[in-house]
């Protein structure tokens, strides 16, 4: 599985890089900042909102410390999604949120 750090994922976005991240915290995580244009989905749906998502593009994953964003890439890996799990998740995040 690919990893980034938040340091070098908060670097492409300050380089104005095209990213699309996905947040897969729960709602009243979210509440309290994700990165900005993150796009929410929470762990458990995304099995169900996998229409959503694009085979064709490159998905950054995030969660609290790691551990949820890794399942969810093992899950969507296995169903032939590009993705790249952000290690240390938002706790480790120091750049803007919204």
């Amino acid at each position: 599985m690919k990893e980034i750090t938040a340091k070098e994922l908060e670097k492409k976005l300050s380089k104005g890089e095209q990213v699309n991240i996905i947040d897969v915290r729960e709602d009243e995580e979210v509440a309290t900042g994700k990165i900005p244009g993150a796009k929410h989905i929470p762990l458990g749906q995304i099995p169900k909102r996998l229409n959503e998502l694009n085979k064709n593009e490159h998905y950054y994953i995030v969660c609290r410390s790691g551990g949820r964003s890794g399942s969810a890439c093992q899950y969507l890996i296995e169903n032939g999604y590009n993705v790249t799990n952000m290690v240390g998740g938002m706790l480790d995040w120091e750049g803007e949120t919204e």
